[in-house]
């Protein structure tokens, strides 16, 4: 388990109290603050619905796409957490070499001679070798001949590392991975997690849908089985479906499916 300071107790317990929730999912979600640089977290409490993303000022998902109080309730907690790492020190200092510290790469890899970040990427380069920090995850490149400039997360179909080089911009997978893992294949584990776990939902409401009996007395009375939502809402629900779509957990096919539904109950 997590260790915590004095202060990271003090703090834990305070917010655990304030949002009914128990201690080890406030420092689950503190944890994933953390290893989000405060500005994201890709989380997984029962407490919270499951599985869900937060972003800073951006997208929040949960498990239960249309409960936008959890939403809010979520958003409220990663927003304060951020605040409390960025002003207290609620951890343990972290050995270099490990992941969480200002000095995340392996140690044997010495002193880089460039690093940076973007969003939840971290990246240091050293001769012939390239470290990537990403969720946590560091893994390290052999560079070959490239003499590389930094390190980018290009969003699209599909989100992928490139980095810039004398050859122009390059893919990240394509260099051969000393250790850890290739980036891609956690990010598509992560989006196919969240495919999965809404088809899931939406088959457990069409289940549920086709199960409630016509009363007898409105037999030939047509049930709308669908909620109602105002334009608003309807427009709020679709740009929330088009953040899913960017980031992978769902598809253009899904999307577009959905958004017809919604847009013909208006």
């Amino acid at each position: 388990m997590q260790q915590l300071t004095d202060v990271g107790h003090n703090l834990v317990n305070g917010i655990a109290s304030r949002y009914g929730l128990s201690q080890n999912a406030v420092l689950h979600m503190l944890i994933a603050v953390n290893n989000g640089g405060g500005s994201m977290a890709q989380f997984n409490s029962p407490e919270l619905g499951g599985s869900g993303q937060w972003m800073r000022g951006g997208m929040t998902m949960v498990g239960d796409m249309f409960n936008y109080g959890l939403k809010s309730t979520v958003d409220n907690l990663c927003n304060e957490l951020s605040n409390v790492l960025s002003s207290n020190q609620v951890f343990p200092t972290i050995p270099a070499g490990t992941p969480g510290s200002n000095q995340w790469w392996p140690g044997d890899l010495g002193s880089p001679f460039s690093s940076g970040a973007q969003n939840n990427i971290r990246y240091a380069i050293f001769p012939n070798r390239l470290a990537v920090e990403l969720n946590g995850l560091v893994s390290v490149y052999d560079t070959l001949d490239h003499n590389i400039g930094g390190v980018s997360q290009q969003q699209g179909s599909n989100t992928s590392l490139t980095f810039s080089s004398q050859w122009g911009t390059i893919n990240v997978d394509t260099l051969p991975l000393i250790s850890g893992i290739q980036p891609s294949a956690a990010q598509q584990d992560v989006a196919a997690h969240f495919t999965q776990q809404q088809a899931a939902q939406s088959t457990q409401q069409v289940v549920e849908q086709n199960s409630i009996p016509a009363s007898v007395n409105n037999v030939d009375a047509p049930v709308n089985t669908h909620p109602q939502y105002s334009t608003n809402e309807t427009l709020q629900i679709i740009e929330k479906l088009a953040q899913l779509r960017d980031s992978n957990a769902l598809s253009d096919e899904e999307f577009n499916s959905k958004k017809s539904e919604l847009l013909k109950r208006l």
